[in-house]
């Protein structure tokens, strides 16, 4: 059972006798009320998840159900079936799919399931560095069940989409490439539900050790293990069908002539910083705004800000990655379109803010 406390975390609750005891190594605080243990397990990292709803918990509910039960001689099994359900899908674990008309479709964790042979699939997992077992949907089927309405997968072939995570990361992404084979929606490691792991269904993952779920888009391609070349979101929560210039119409460099290296340093931020980073507070929302209320070519000169994008571990230890593919001259257009930009200021915090070179220079 799960209720919400009042300092906002999730509280998961398991019920169980003396014949189901929980073991000592359990992420648990044991209490034990005559023959009967309460396990309580606080969690903190889910704050910022969709929102939850609990139906309130009467605080004197328990002692009348367990004395029912008992005297049915049925609490044994009630108590030791609610602990092997506990990794089953909570509320938040549902995946949105909006389509190119703006309809919203939402998908539970379970009807998903329903609908997709799943199945265990090995990885070579870039952000754990290690080979992982996942329980994994194929991303195809579950594209087709999320806009039936709309095409399916194969409606999606020459669109653009969105992939939005819960920390705010948002890539986009062709949909050409979705429909390549290899692409799986993980659910959770295999071991771990075999297990039943009353924790999460995943481990940890990236530097700042968040929780993976509740999806985990994963591809099994020898060839498609480089989060920069292909889509690696944790935390998935929303695909959306929508070109990146109409998401995020501030990003664009509008009146730059066509023959300008800014263009091509706009279709490379798209790619390679978008998913993480906001220009005009557009875009990704892992990393800093790159243009507002400075641009970052307004306080780092030009070759301080090459080296810091190829490799910025260099610098300081950080989730940003290292750009190593990134030749010369995409540097130099990423510059480019970064100084357009900085002329182009459109800052939601400061609404009476001037455009154009004024703003550029006074964006300190």
């Amino acid at each position: 059972m799960k209720a919400r406390s009042q300092s906002g975390y999730a509280t998961t609750v398991v019920i169980r006798t003396a014949a189901c005891q929980p073991s000592t190594a359990a992420p648990f605080e044991t209490r034990e009320v005559g023959s009967v243990w309460i396990a309580i397990r606080r969690r903190s990292d889910n704050k910022e998840r969709l929102p939850y709803h609990a139906r309130p918990m009467q605080p004197a509910f328990a002692h009348p159900i367990l004395a029912r039960a008992k005297r049915a001689g049925l609490f044994v099994a009630l108590a030791c079936a609610l602990a092997s359900s506990i990794v089953a899908a909570s509320p938040v674990d549902t995946l949105i799919f909006r389509d190119a008309e703006g309809h919203e479709r939402a998908l539970a964790l379970e009807a998903l399931r329903s609908a997709c042979s799943e199945g265990d699939i090995t990885v070579a997992d870039p952000y754990h560095l290690r080979t992982m077992r996942y329980r994994a949907l194929p991303l195809r089927c579950v594209l087709d069940q999320g806009f039936a309405t709309s095409g399916g997968a194969s409606g999606l072939l020459e669109q653009g989409l969105l992939l939005r995570a819960l920390d705010g990361y948002t890539r986009p992404v062709a949909g050409r490439m979705l429909l390549e084979p290899g692409g799986y929606v993980a659910f959770g490691e295999s071991d771990r539900l075999a297990a039943g792991d009353v924790g999460s269904r995943f481990s940890p993952i990236d530097r700042r050790r968040v929780d993976p779920a509740p999806f985990y888009l994963v591809w099994t391609g020898t060839d498609q293990g480089d989060p920069h070349d292909t889509p690696w979101p944790y935390q998935l929560a929303r695909i959306e069908v929508a070109p990146f210039e109409e998401a995020f119409p501030a990003t664009v460099p509008t009146g730059l002539e066509g023959e300008d290296p800014g263009w091509r340093g706009y279709a490379l931020f798209q790619a390679a910083c978008a998913s993480c980073h906001a220009i005009n507070a557009q875009g990704g929302r892992v990393g800093p705004d790159l243009n507002v209320p400075r641009s970052i070519i307004d306080y780092r000169p030009t070759e301080q800000n090459k080296a810091y994008i190829r490799n910025p571990q260099a610098t300081r230890y950080t989730s940003m990655p290292p750009h190593p593919n990134l030749t010369d001259a995409d540097l130099d257009a990423l510059i480019a379109y970064f100084s357009a930009m900085s002329a182009r200021k459109q800052d939601p915090g400061r609404p009476s803010t001037p455009t154009g070179t004024a703003a550029a220079e006074g964006g300190g």
